[in-house]
């Protein structure tokens, strides 16, 4: 059994590039990245990279690895402020956890990972730097996160009605496709978030600082069902009213912003989205004629997603990919275009980054996985806390960072 194999051992050298100059000229043990004085090796980010694309994390392996383990230094440093240490009893079941995502017991996971040549102790510090973080989170903003009941009402008589609620949301998407100008771009969109008040101030700026497709129309959406929608970002527009606006949610290559222009409640259904399947091809040159004439070709030749593979084989596409997730791990910019599309319809309005080249994502639903909705009022609270969590997790990073001293190896 080989759950994790989605790729050859070739064809995964020559995806994360193992074998690139840069990386052959340097001992896997001399830092890459100093964060205040903490290295970071080479090794470290070939071996997060590789762990990266075991378990299909979205976006660049490399620059996702190299940005977690900077992230993780950080949080590392906090967790000594705070005094806070993580026990081996309380990693082991955070292993156990992650890989019963997949289905397995923790050795055959371990085994899994090592035949993606995957060490064992690069997963288990993976999986120690999220548990340590989740605890300083607790410790420095639990008491803060708490939410009332009235809002612990409103989301439950929200969610009653999912299966018939939509919700009519505006977007703003800045743009996040290094880690600078991630870093910059939450910031700005923080400090958006509190000055865009009303729905004039939120489509003029859309319209002015807006890299998603929807800033010609001020950042607007058409209805959205919530069934459709991830769980989590649900719980965070069940907090919005009319006019009020998101924090700041990373969204692929951007950090959006989401304000709330309408909810409409219909008959509950009971049903909601638990998985989806989706397929996706990058095209390259985002916004030009090249671009729009291969989405075109696409479109034409593709009326349901197998018929993608066709397409695929004949022309020798590459960058083709077919998914099938939980709702709740979805990419959320992906989960937005998703929730509006009935099953083989197509999305042409995301951009993705790969390899230094803007792309054009093709994106098509292929079918969800619905369940019947449940749900306690202390499920409902416990996922509203989190949510708010999240958003002060945010934060806080972004103060570590900005004050961190990061050199890099040239």
């Amino acid at each position: 059994m080989k759950p994790l194999t989605w790729l050859s051992g070739a064809c995964l050298v020559a995806v994360l590039g193992f074998t690139g100059t840069a990386w052959a000229q340097n001992s896997p043990f001399k830092a890459k990245i100093t964060i205040n004085n903490r290295a970071i090796t080479y090794f470290e980010i070939e071996q997060r990279a590789r762990l990266n694309t075991a378990v299909r994390a979205p976006g660049d392996p490399f620059r996702a690895a190299e940005d977690a383990l900077i992230d993780e230094r950080l949080q590392q440093e906090a967790a000594e402020r705070f005094g806070i240490t993580v026990t081996q009893e309380e990693v082991e079941a955070g292993v156990a956890e992650f890989a019963t995502r997949f289905n397995l017991e923790p050795a055959q996971f371990f085994e899994a990972l090592a035949q993606e040549g995957v060490d064992a102790e690069t997963f288990i510090d993976f999986v120690r730097a999220g548990v340590t973080w989740r605890q300083v989170l607790q410790t420095r903003f639990g008491p803060r996160a708490q939410v009332t009941d009235d809002e612990v009402d409103r989301a439950m008589q929200l969610a009653a009605n999912a299966g018939g609620a939509r919700i009519l949301l505006s977007e703003l998407v800045l743009p996040a496709r290094t880690p600078e100008e991630r870093d910059e771009s939450m910031a700005r969109a923080r400090a958006l978030s509190e000055e865009l008040t009303n729905s004039q101030a939120f489509e003029d700026a859309a319209r002015r600082l807006s890299f998603a497709p929807t800033n010609i129309s001020g950042g607007k959406l058409d209805w959205i069902p919530l069934a459709n929608l991830p769980p989590a970002f649900v719980n965070l527009l069940l907090t919005l009213k009319p006019g009020e606006t998101s924090e700041p949610i990373p969204s692929g290559p951007g950090i959006s912003i989401y304000q709330v222009r309408g909810l409409q409640e219909g008959a509950a259904t009971g049903a909601k989205t638990v998985a989806v399947d989706y397929a996706t091809i990058l095209v390259p040159g985002a916004g030009t004629e090249a671009a729009r004439k291969e989405l075109a070709r696409i479109d034409a030749f593709a009326d349901t997603c197998d018929d993608l593979f066709g397409y695929v084989k004949k022309n020798g596409t590459p960058n083709f990919d077919r998914v099938v997730q939980p709702i709740g791990q979805v990419p959320n910019d992906i989960a937005v275009e998703l929730a509006r599309l009935d099953d083989n319809e197509v999305s042409t309005g995301l951009v993705r980054i790969a390899d230094n080249t803007s792309m054009q994502v093709f994106l098509m639903l292929c079918g969800r996985t619905t369940e019947l909705a449940e749900g306690s009022r202390e499920e409902v609270r416990s996922a509203l806390v989190n949510q708010r969590v999240t958003s002060y997790a945010a934060s806080f990073l972004e103060e570590l960072k900005a004050d961190a001293i990061i050199i890099y190896d040239k």
